[in-house]
């Protein structure tokens, strides 16, 4: 009998009739056409080498890396996706706003 162990927030509970409550917060992903995406230029710690990077996305994690799949495909290059943000290798501004535009999502180029 291997019971998995969650991490609950409560260290210790006086009370005899106290249960852990188990909270999943899995935020949905909204229509692209309600979100706010910023796509700018990036050098900083990378050793000069230039992103693009992909940010204001909200929804969830696995929808995240389908976008940033999608964006790495058709633009050609490797990248990542972590926290609400998405990296592209290289710079492909015009190229990514073309494609998210074409997805339904508005978005602005900045720097």
């Amino acid at each position: 009998m291997s019971k998995e162990k969650k991490n609950y927030r409560v260290i210790y509970s006086t009370n005899p009739d106290f249960q852990y409550e188990e909270t999943e917060q899995e935020k949905e992903t909204p229509v692209p056409s309600s979100q706010k995406l910023t796509i700018r230029l990036d050098r900083k710690q990378r050793k000069g080498k230039k992103v693009t990077l992909i940010s204001g996305f909200q929804g969830t994690a696995e929808d995240l890396k389908a976008l940033a799949s999608t964006l790495k495909s058709k633009c050609g290059v490797g990248g990542s996706a972590k926290v609400d943000e998405i990296i592209i290798q290289g710079d492909f501004r015009d190229k990514v706003r073309q494609i998210l535009s074409e997805l339904g999502y508005p978005c602005k180029v900045s720097g």
